[in-house]
């Protein structure tokens, strides 16, 4: 448990950091539990304890001014809002393809500016029209006015940029092609791939059917039409789209599901079946920092049911949000970070329980042996899933995005169980278009089925009145009063013989 307590000290220690600083020389003040070890010998391991996490705090209160960045002639964002500049750079990810433009993060090598070419470093996000079309490695020249990230009222656009290392945008440039090829030969193989995958789906697919494929199993949106995000926004179903610890989440029951199914529980192979599955999915929609965070969370909580010690997922997931955050203090208001660090803390303490109630559902209508059992299990352990992740991220989606959905629960209950076949026959479909097209539209009307029924389901909620409302939650409070009452519960639940123990004591004593 000590790992746990002196992760959550430096965790709070870079929070504290943010809102104010310390001069160096308290940071001595961490060997002041140690010093009472020769008096209090018999405390001697929570001395230890309690120093290493006062230090811990210290020392990420200290270490967070240090942490950001310091800008000079060579960064690119130093000539932001300077007028017209030419950027030489290299296109450092898979563009992000939206209906009406396209989005380009650009590694910048070079930049002009009043004539002086200068060498230097940074990313800037260009938006350009979505034709013609970009590929990772390209090296590009844009001509354009390099801009410093706006603010908007309703969302710190400026804070959400900054935390995946980019201070400078630029809109519609001049864009001049000036090589190709350029990088890692492992990302171009596997973005080409990637493209590849989305192609097979859009010709095997009609639309929108084939747009929400590819947001499903590659996590490409861009080509959903409007209505329709917005109808899975509105009936909180959006986390089916998203490639987050949401989604993972739900991955992850699927393939437990299906390994149990299949395996069994023996030697733990549905464990492992997920652990590879998971990073399998990685793999597939592109490996973007987010995802990859909340795989790494996702895989803790998976070693934490191989193990059969959830004491030790909490203590792995805090060690992992440590590491993290120690690495990039920033992504601590990173809303993906929080959502996925959620999720999965979610599945940690309220799956088990969720899990536990369903199944004894499931056997006090159908027993405890039989297909349909193990059908139901299944069905019980993907909705546990999901269900401890909405209710985990519940308050903070509501804060972020401004709008609470009244039929998100039902509507997710109705519309999950098509998530799983809609993967699987999706990337049947997607692989086999890439060697035998008739397969892949032979499977795509099977395929087309399962996608049809979910947007179905997430249309039929949407048009219900009242559905979903929007709100405005200016303060934190409501947010915190919220985990405090689940903590609350949780604690509650879990110890709850000592509490009815404890309540008949006190009857009886008030009875005499």
């Amino acid at each position: 448990m000590w790992v746990l307590y002196i992760s959550c000290a430096w965790v709070a220690g870079i929070f504290l950091g943010s809102k104010f600083s310390l001069p160096l020389f308290l940071l001595p003040l961490g060997f002041l539990p140690f010093l009472f070890i020769p008096v209090l010998s018999g405390k001697r391991k929570n001395l230890i304890v309690m120093g290493l996490c006062l230090f811990a705090l210290l020392g990420g209160i200290l270490y967070f001014p240090s942490s950001l960045p310091q800008f000079d002639q060579h960064d690119l964002c130093f000539c932001n809002d300077g007028g017209i500049v030419e950027v030489q750079g290299m296109v450092a990810e898979a563009p992000d393809v939206r209906s009406d433009h396209c989005r380009l993060k650009l590694s910048a090598s070079l930049v002009s500016m009043g004539g002086e070419d200068r060498d230097v470093s940074g990313t800037v996000l260009i938006r350009v029209p979505r034709y013609p079309g970009y590929r990772y490695g390209d090296v590009l020249k844009v001509v354009g006015e390099l801009e410093t990230p706006p603010q908007f009222e309703d969302f710190d656009y400026r804070g959400y940029l900054a935390t995946q290392g980019i201070y400078s945008v630029m809109y519609y440039p001049r864009v001049d092609i000036a090589g190709s090829g350029r990088g890692d030969s492992a990302l171009q193989w596997l973005y080409s791939l990637r493209e590849k995958l989305s192609l097979s789906l859009a010709r095997a697919l009609p639309e929108p059917q084939g747009a929400l494929a590819e947001g499903v199993l590659l996590g490409i949106k861009g080509n959903i039409p409007y209505d329709v995000q917005q109808a899975f926004s509105r009936t909180g179903t959006a986390h089916l789209l998203a490639i987050s610890g949401l989604h993972l989440g739900i991955v992850i029951a699927m393939f437990l599901g299906f390994g149990v199914l299949v395996f069994g529980r023996r030697h733990g192979v549905y464990v492992w079946l997920a652990l590879a599955g998971i990073w399998f999915y990685v793999l597939l929609t592109g490996m973007h920092p987010p995802v990859i965070r909340g795989a790494i969370m996702g895989s803790l909580f998976l070693l934490a049911e191989l193990l059969g010690r959830q004491r030790s997922a909490v203590t792995a997931l805090a060690f992992a949000a440590a590491v993290m955050v120690g690495f990039q203090p920033q992504i601590l208001w990173s809303v993906s970070f929080q959502l996925s660090f959620l999720a999965m803390v979610g599945l940690i303490f309220f799956y088990p329980y969720l899990r536990k109630w369903g199944r004894g559902g499931v056997a006090s209508v159908f027993g405890n042996e039989g297909t349909v059992v193990s059908a139901g299990n299944m069905v019980v352990d993907a909705f546990a899933v999901s269900l401890a992740a909405v209710l985990a991220v519940y308050p903070l989606v509501a804060f972020n995005f401004k709008v609470i959905s009244l039929v998100g629960l039902p509507a997710t209950f109705l519309a999950l169980p098509a998530l799983p076949p809609i993967i699987v026959t999706s990337a049947v479909v997607a692989f086999s278009g890439l060697f035998a097209p008739v397969v892949a539209r032979i499977t795509g009307c099977l395929d087309c089925f399962f996608l049809s029924y979910l947007l179905g389901m997430v249309r039929g909620f949407d048009a219900l009145p009242f559905s979903s409302f929007s709100v405005s939650i200016d303060s934190t409070w409501p947010v915190w009063g919220y985990y405090i009452a689940m903590v609350i519960a949780v604690a509650a639940i879990s110890r709850r013989r000592q509490l009815l123990e404890t309540y008949s004591r006190l009857m009886r004593g008030t009875k005499k």
